[in-house]
């Protein structure tokens, strides 16, 4: 028994802006966390000792990180799953229909 039976005369459809956003995702990654990173490592370098505003802008700052690894990671899974869905048909074991019984289908008010 064969699980993943091709439809057969399938045509694939063509890869488009899926293949070209993911392989663009780590730069774009990369990007959008440097002033973030950069702002963390200032302010954690610069100071011996951080006062309540200095943590405050630290913890917004991995906010915005994690915000953004997971809008990433969102799109990421998108063009994943838009890949799959071009990939090519697969048909299931066809199942029986069992035979029709009209008296079945008559309705009391008819």
């Amino acid at each position: 028994m064969n699980y993943f039976n091709k439809l057969p005369g399938f045509i694939k459809t063509p890869s488009g802006f899926e293949w070209v956003l993911l392989k663009k995702l780590p730069r774009i990654f990369m990007a959008c966390i440097a002033i973030p990173c950069t702002v963390i490592m200032y302010t954690y370098f610069s100071n011996p000792a951080l006062n309540p505003e200095q943590q405050k802008t630290i913890y917004l700052c991995l906010g915005i990180i994690f915000s953004i690894f997971f809008f990433i990671g969102a799109a990421a899974i998108g063009c994943v799953v838009v890949m799959i869905m071009k990939g090519p048909a697969y048909v299931a074991d066809p199942y029986e229909l069992p035979k029709e019984n009209k008296k079945l289908e008559q309705h009391p008010n008819n």
